[in-house]
């Protein structure tokens, strides 16, 4: 067999699972939490902007 060359047999005989269930799937409510989140910045807007700059310009 050439390059791209394939056994057309191989083709004729894959067989596609399509007997899903619903206990496959994955359950997304079950662990949903209920919380709060809180951020405390020490730097001023002008100094995450000064550092955001140096960042673009470094990469």
């Amino acid at each position: 067999m050439g390059f791209g060359s394939y056994d057309e047999s191989e083709q004729e005989n894959q067989e596609l699972d399509a007997d899903l269930e619903d206990d496959d799937g994955v359950n997304t409510a079950e662990n949903t939490h209920d919380g709060d989140v809180e951020y405390e910045f020490d730097a001023s807007n002008d100094e995450l902007l000064d550092r955001l700059q140096d960042i673009k310009e470094n990469t």
